[in-house]
């Protein structure tokens, strides 16, 4: 836009004239005018650019790296871990071995009446593993489960009280896996951003009287990028006699969360498996990037990490963006 303004000198020369003072100001006012709607204009495009922007948020991969006895392999350099994202190499923004971040744990034990027998085993671990895991700035909460989900004892740091919430657990009918694997991860979910997150499963792997469909609790699990690490207590050593489905779906839902699963073929095992995890989880690795290029909204994304050496590596592999807002 170009306009045209009386010169300044013709002000100057002639101050005494009202027919040029007020051709002066007018001139003023277009100018001004002028400059507004460029600003405006700018500002609606700048406001325009930032509706359309893609904002990538970064991705947090929480991962565990062991040797082939499942021993922790500590101390390794950025450089030795590799990522990718739908096959396209990501560029590493954050790193930290042996991430010191505050854990929020889901523990979740399998009450149904096809665990009475265990169930004593059970909770006295379950007690042992509280009163080891649980730090200060940690934050735990314990639930069981058989026809119904019960939380016992909601997120805290206080062990006396998360005990007490174990020493409630009592046997019931029914066993709703996919819903305790739903509701935990919801429950971690509202949990605040930048902790770590993980479900602590204790069941014999029987799914009976859940309302949510297994890819509900994938989905669920995936959503609240949460850890899954499940111990499997077999009551039937014979694949005849078990529920195997059951199982093939938590290996299924424990890869693509991250995590772990344990099955043991007699429960006095227990406290092995629960001080493995625990070790596990204090020395994890914690891993960050910004996605390039940009995913699209509401996208499945599958995520490879890869650690020079030959080690066994445990990590999220999928995760969802955003969706587009409403």
């Amino acid at each position: 836009m170009t306009q045209n303004f009386p010169p300044c000198t013709e002000y100057n020369r002639t101050g005494s004239s009202k027919r040029s003072a007020r051709r002066w100001a007018i001139a003023i006012g277009t100018c001004l005018a002028a400059l507004w709607a460029v600003n405006s204009s700018v500002a609606r495009a700048q406001q325009g650019t930032g509706t359309l922007r893609v904002q990538t948020n970064l991705v947090a991969i929480p991962a565990s790296v062991t040797d082939a006895n499942g021993e922790p392999i500590l101390d390794l350099a950025q450089d030795a871990f590799a990522l990718s994202e739908e096959g396209v190499p990501q560029k590493i923004a954050l790193f930290e071995a042996q991430t010191s971040r505050p854990l929020d744990l889901a523990l979740m034990i399998d009450s149904s009446l096809s665990t009475f027998k265990e169930l004593k085993f059970e909770t006295d671990a379950a007690a042992h593993f509280v009163r080891q895991v649980v730090r200060p700035g940690d934050a735990l909460s314990v639930f069981e489960f058989a026809e119904n989900v019960t939380q016992l004892a909601s997120f805290s740091d206080d062990v006396s009280r998360l005990e007490a919430g174990v020493r409630r657990i009592a046997p019931g009918a029914g066993t709703s896996l996919y819903d305790a694997v739903v509701l935990g991860a919801k429950a971690l979910g509202r949990r605040p951003p930048g902790r770590r997150r993980a479900i602590v499963l204790v069941t014999d792997a029987g799914e009976t009287t859940s309302a949510s469909k297994f890819e509900d609790a994938r989905h669920a699990a995936i959503a609240a990028e949460t850890l899954l690490y499940t111990i499997v207590i077999r009551p039937v050593k014979s694949e005849s006699g078990r529920n195997t489905a059951g199982e093939h779906a938590l290996i299924t839902i424990t890869d693509s969360a991250g995590g772990a699963m344990f099955t043991l073929d007699e429960v006095e095992q227990i406290d092995r498996m629960f001080d493995r995890i625990n070790r596990e989880l204090r020395t994890q690795y914690w891993l960050g990037y910004y996605p390039h290029p940009s995913p699209p909204p509401g996208a499945d994304r599958r995520v490879r990490l890869e650690v020079r050496g030959g080690y066994v590596v445990r990590y999220r592999k999928e995760y969802f963006t955003p969706p587009v807002p409403e």
